[in-house]
Parts: C-alpha cells; structure tokens; sequence
C-alpha cells in the first residue's frame, strides 16, 4: 500500500457515535486498503461494550483511559503515552472516568 502526503484536517472528518456498555466513543475515520487511523474521544464514564483481540497502536492525545486486560492486569494511558499490541495477543477493553481523546491506528501489519 502506499499513500501520498497528505494534510488531514480532522475537523473535517465526519463523527461516528458509537454506544459503550456505558458512555459514548466518537470515532473520526480515516480508511485505506488494510490500514485504519481514527480520533476517538470516550465520554466520562465510558465502558467499551466488548473484549478487543485487535492490534492497535493507541496514542492519547488528551486525558486518560485504563486499559483493562482480560487476565486481570490494567494500565493507565496518559497525555503523551502510546501502547501497541498485535492481534491476538490481548483481550482488552477501555474504561474512561473522564473525558479523553485518543489517537488509535490499526490494520493489516499488525497481524
């Protein structure tokens, strides 16, 4: 795959609410072919709906989220902190007490 330079004016890109166990995530999608860059803000009190076995490279941009494991292990993602897991090799979910924002990249390298 490869992708020209490009400027992305997120304020341009259209929002996709998406409903948790609790709060809302709103999803600001950017797709090519095997490879998915979003914005995603979580409300206060938000609780992913789902255990995710996806890759991800997770930056947060503002806030703070816990990463709950499904063993029983949680980090805390802060302002200016990334995490990467391939597929598969985690059973994760998010878990926001207050408001954050995330820089959330995934797709087919991380297979």
């Amino acid at each position: 795959m490869k992708i020209p330079f490009q400027l992305i004016d997120w304020d341009k890109i259209p929002k996709q609410e998406h409903t948790g166990e609790t709060g809302t995530a709103i999803w600001q999608i950017l797709q090519y072919d095997g490879l998915r860059v979003r914005i995603v803000e979580y409300s206060a009190g938000y609780l992913a709906d789902h255990w995710c076995k996806k890759g991800h490279i997770v930056h947060c941009l503002e806030g703070e989220v816990l990463n709950e494991q499904e063993n029983g292990e949680v980090h805390l993602l802060k302002t200016g902190m990334t995490y990467i897991v391939s597929d598969d090799l985690s059973s994760h979910q998010s878990v926001a007490k207050e408001k954050v924002k995330l820089l959330i990249i995934d797709g087919d390298f991380l297979k």
